[in-house]
């Protein structure tokens, strides 16, 4: 289909003409159409699966004890499940006393340096969920508290990190990908979200790059089979040029690597309490990726992807993907709950539980120069108080009492950031 989309899209004609030169380079190796339909009855048949296993056990996710993973006793069987879906739920991480008094502190600090009526100052700042049809979520934009912190930097959270980067085949073609051991810190944000919310979901998407993924050389290596015309030939695991690859510019785009997108859990919180929404297929980007490429869609379009936005998942294009969209099963304070880079996820429109669901967003982000380059920039932005530096530089940490100094990193906390 030729064509263009509407005047009032909101992409300057440089972005236009490099996804109209990509769409045609990609066509041009495969037959699109046919591929689109093989991958199309795979994933559906993938969502057959996990909403029969949804059905059967509770819940499609895996999930795991952490005594497990310290213990080097996690099953074969258990990691393929992991790979599959793309996401695991690691129960136990921290202690439940340890992770209910962080969300104590967290809200303590919130509310003696006056975030909220200071945000309501700041709003309109951060537009990078504008493309998502539900409003912003409660998302508090703090970065240094001290349980934060203390999350970040726990022996127990550089253990359950290394574990699922050991899950990744990190072979690059000069040497190691990323480094499995260790691990860079990616200061985000903390979600306290209260019940009866009706407002403050989020949509489903995807993270780690939009458009970016059709005209970026190192992203199109990644999925190379998938564009090639064999995307069961694709491995979601296999970290091959993920570290090399080049983000729009954009306040809230991940500058990092991340090996999984994860949160802990302050609070407890299930299905209908405003929690996480994933579609557990790992693999689930060749359908997002050959979709764009299909007749229907305008040549100087990607599915509505946008530069510096999320990748959004939308019900008129990727159905088939949604209909697999299920909540995570219920989590406890100290739980922790990871994701796949490229995974689909959602927040619930509505929040139907009793309690708040409170989380700390900590994700995985192995060294590798990429990462080490971010964590640098974000070193000089923790020691000022400033927001991190992928984020809107809304800044309220600066003359906030009680953050965190460098006096309370540790000394895997200060390798971590790069200091």
């Amino acid at each position: 289909m030729t064509g263009s989309s509407h005047s009032e899209d909101p992409m300057d004609e440089t972005i236009r003409h490099f996804i109209v030169k990509a769409k045609a380079e990609l066509r041009g190796r495969q037959d699109v159409v046919a591929a689109f339909a093989k991958v199309r009855e795979g994933m559906r048949r993938e969502v057959a699966a996990l909403l029969d296993e949804e059905a059967r056990t509770g819940s499609a996710v895996p999930q795991i004890d952490f005594a497990a993973v310290q213990a080097g006793r996690v099953a074969s069987q258990d990691r393929d499940r992991i790979r599959r879906r793309g996401a695991v739920v690691i129960r136990g991480v921290f202690p439940r006393a340890r992770a209910e008094a962080w969300n104590a502190e967290i809200g303590s600090y919130i509310a003696e340096n006056r975030y909220l009526e200071k945000a309501q100052e700041k709003s309109g700042m951060d537009k990078y969920f504008d493309g998502l049809d539900a409003a912003r979520p409660q998302i508090f934009g703090l970065y240094w508290s001290k349980p934060q912190i203390m999350a970040r930097q726990a022996p127990e959270m550089a253990e359950t990190k290394r574990f699922l980067n050991g899950l990744w085949d990190v072979r690059g073609p000069t040497g190691q990908e990323f480094d499995p051991d260790n691990d860079f810190t990616y200061a985000d944000r903390t979600r306290r979200r209260r019940p009866g919310d009706s407002k403050l979901g989020l949509s489903p998407h995807m993270d780690a790059g939009s458009y970016e993924r059709w005209v970026d050389p190192a992203f199109q290596k990644i999925y190379e089979a998938v564009f090639g015309g064999d995307w069961t030939a694709y491995d979601p695991w296999k970290a091959t040029y993920r570290t090399q690859t080049r983000e729009y510019a954009s306040p809230a785009v991940c500058s990092m690597f991340r090996s999984f997108q994860g949160w802990t859990a302050l609070t407890s919180q299930g299905p209908n309490d405003g929690t996480l929404q994933l579609v557990p297929i790992s693999s689930a980007i060749a359908y997002m990726l050959l979709r764009a490429l299909q007749p229907d869609v305008p040549d100087d379009e990607l599915c509505g992807a946008l530069p510096g936005r999320a990748l959004c998942a939308d019900p008129t294009w990727h159905e088939d993907l949604l209909d697999g969209l299920v909540s995570i099963p219920r989590v406890e304070p100290g739980d922790t709950v990871w994701w796949h880079p490229d995974m689909i996820h959602a927040v619930e429109d509505v929040h139907n539980g009793n309690h708040e669901s409170n989380v700390i967003y900590i994700g995985a982000s192995p060294r590798c120069p990429k990462n080490e380059a971010y964590a640098r920039k974000q070193a000089a932005a923790f020691l000022a108080g400033e927001s991190a530096p992928d984020f809107a530089p809304e800044n309220y940490e600066v003359d906030f009492k009680g953050r965190a100094t460098l006096d309370d990193l540790t000394d895997l906390g200060k390798a971590q950031m790069a200091l």
